[in-house]
């Protein structure tokens, strides 16, 4: 018996997109999030340097001030001069923060994506009935919940940085300037529980095997 176009287009190709999809996201929050640890590990090495620069310049800015304390007037003092390699590695910070930006608002697309794809299936299947998982054990929701906190981790991270590159190179104090070189190096704002959460997503969509 010959089937009716609507018997010979179920739901099921869509469902198959739609788990293609999720393992391709999964696939992209490891490339992102990989691309940022190694980004933080150059923004580091750029705020270590400015840090020890200022602490350097404020030691002979200091001896200097004592030598000419009783031998010069106001006007005979000298003025700080422009340092070319503070200039470089201000901006080479200010560029590393412009691409962790870059990647933070592509988990926020990814975190869309994957809400769009709950909706989808909600459309399909009405809301509150369970569906069989995609991959293994995880609900299509769970996949937006991991999304969502790993997103918001980073976006709070991201602020964090934002802060950091405005004062580090403008600040006197030396203990706030630790403060920031170490906030930068551990990334308060993205829990231990990040990695759990992407080998999590990375076994369940089968790019990890057990």
């Amino acid at each position: 018996i010959a089937k009716s176009p609507a018997d010979s287009t179920p739901r099921r190709p869509v469902l198959s997109v739609s788990a293609r999809k999720l393992k391709d996201n999964a696939a992209d929050w490891h490339n992102l999030m990989m691309k940022w640890e190694r980004l933080n590990d150059n923004g580091f090495t750029a705020a270590n340097k400015i840090v020890n620069m200022k602490i350097s310049e404020q030691f002979q800015d200091n001896k200097l001030e004592i030598a000419c304390d009783n031998s010069a007037t106001e006007s005979e003092k000298p003025t700080p001069k422009y340092n070319e390699e503070l200039d470089n590695c201000c901006a080479e910070l200010l560029q590393t923060l412009k691409h962790m930006t870059k990647i933070q608002l592509k988990m926020e697309k990814l975190t869309s994506t994957t809400k769009a794809i709950c909706d989808l299936e909600t459309f399909h299947h009405g809301a509150g009935k369970r569906t069989a998982p995609f991959f293994h054990t995880w609900p299509t929701p769970y996949f937006f919940e991991v999304s969502l906190k790993l997103s918001e981790m980073y976006k709070k991270e991201l602020q964090l940085k934002q802060t950091i590159v405005q004062d580090i190179a403008h600040s006197a104090d030396q203990d706030l300037m630790m403060v920031y070189l170490s906030s930068w190096l551990y990334q308060p704002y993205i829990e231990n529980s990040s990695k759990l959460l992407l080998e999590a997503m990375l076994l369940e969509t089968g790019h990890r095997q057990c």
